[in-house]
């Protein structure tokens, strides 16, 4: 190469080699100078930032939660991606299904975290995850039917030994028809099978009584007596207890009517807790136990496309007589994938794993979006600490840089690792 040919490379770098300096190299340099500084950027204060950033609980906290990332994040998004891409190959609208998988990556960090933000929603008519959630549940598990009903201190009921229950302040006795009068069910929350309350009869030898919405809608009606306007509870659940033991029980009618045995005589009722329980209101997606699982969610519904799409790719070009050869020598599809497509496909899942460890590693706005103020101390991660030493009223911006520093000494054993690998494949 002549000289002038080398006049002309350095003239075409040069601009490139501005901007490196002034975007990489020379933050990189003031961020390391000014990580040996204090708050005000006055005094030297040595290697105090970097013992804050392992001494300091917040800190701490967000150093555990990015381990958490790196090793779960990337590893679940490969194999969701190895999954997705070996079992696409086998259906005929498999590029219908990828197209769907990988359309998120469309998709800004920004949105997303504002997407799974509802998506995890403590309230079960807001949050898909949590209306998804409440009605498994309540298909396996019966609900109680009125949360807030209670006794009036007029009404022939007090609270009973059993948390939540309630029970009569006498004895039952045959013939003498027995009133549970409640309030505190809303009218919208009432059962579509309650009918006007009607008064039991005295029943024989068998004890009878009325349970019903003690409140007559527009006003009027007395207490403790069933008016024409009140509704029966259908569905509360009474029990006869004699001696500690229940010894019979029974469920109102959509009138509220209920009858038991002979057996209940004397007995006192109990309206069990079962009836008062509060709904099931889902998970607490966004709580301090589960807030860095549920947002490494959203992170897995965006990036798990791109793992699958790049091992697609890998799959594509992997040579099909070694598959059918080992599928003749008698092994199964299991013993195929294991020993024969996956080790094939080893370096393009190295590729995917460390280009989402450094990706991971630089998470920041899921976190910001999706973690509420309550829970954000318990999902924090170094790039948001980064954020949150670095800037607002009470910023110190010497241990901000030394989190960046730390967060660039994290990235180097990655990044060289991955360039060791590209070389080592360009040898090939």
């Amino acid at each position: 190469m002549t000289g002038t040919r080398k006049g002309f490379a350095v003239a075409f770098l040069l601009p490139a080699l501005v901007l490196l300096g002034a975007l990489v190299v020379y933050p990189i340099g003031f961020s390391v100078y000014r990580s040996f500084f204090d708050q005000s950027g006055d005094a030297f204060a040595g290697f105090d930032n970097y013992v804050e950033i392992f001494t300091e609980d917040t800190i701490r906290t967000a150093i555990k939660n990015n381990l958490i990332w790196v090793i779960v994040a990337p590893t679940v998004a490969t194999a969701l991606g190895l999954i997705f891409a070996v079992l696409t190959e086998r259906v005929r609208w498999g590029t219908a299904f990828k197209l769907i998988v990988f359309m998120p990556m469309a998709i800004s960090m920004l949105a997303s975290g504002i997407i799974f933000r509802l998506v995890y929603e403590q309230a079960p008519e807001r949050g898909i995850a949590n209306a998804v959630a409440v009605g498994v549940h309540d298909t396996f598990s019966e609900s109680a039917g009125y949360p807030k009903a209670r006794p009036l201190p007029v009404h022939p009921l007090k609270a009973g030994e059993a948390k939540g229950s309630f029970v009569t302040k006498t004895p039952v006795a045959a013939g003498t028809p027995v009133l549970i009068p409640l309030v505190g069910v809303p009218a919208g929350k009432m059962p579509s099978d309650a009918e006007p309350a009607k008064a039991a009869g005295s029943g024989g030898g068998e004890i009878t009584g009325t349970a019903w919405l003690d409140f007559t809608k527009g006003g009027g009606g007395k207490p403790n007596v069933v008016d024409a306007k009140e509704l029966g509870l259908p569905g509360l659940k009474i029990e006869a207890v004699k001696d500690g033991k229940v010894v019979a029980s029974a469920s109102a009618a959509s009138d509220g009517t209920f009858t038991l045995p002979a057996s209940a005589d004397g007995a006192v009722l109990q309206l069990p807790e079962s009836n008062f329980r509060e709904p099931y209101n889902g998970v607490d997606w966004l709580g301090p136990n589960l807030v860095t699982p549920a947002i490494i969610g959203s992170y897995l519904w965006m990036w798990a496309g791109f793992a699958m799409v790049l091992i697609g790719a890998g799959l594509a070009s992997m040579p099909r007589e070694l598959l059918e050869a080992a599928r003749v020598d008698g092994a199964n599809e299991w013993q195929v994938f294991r020993r024969i497509t996956v080790p094939l496909l080893a370096p393009v899942l190295a590729v995917v794993m460390v280009t989402l460890m450094i990706n991971v590693l630089k998470i920041f706005d899921l976190v910001l979006i999706i973690a509420p103020g309550s829970s954000q101390d318990d999902a924090n991660v170094l790039a948001l600490q980064l954020y949150r030493s670095s800037f607002g009223t009470d910023a110190n911006v010497g241990v901000g840089s030394a989190i960046a520093v730390f967060l660039l000494l994290l990235v180097i054993p990655v990044m060289l690792f991955n360039i060791r690998r590209i070389r080592e494949e360009s040898r090939r």
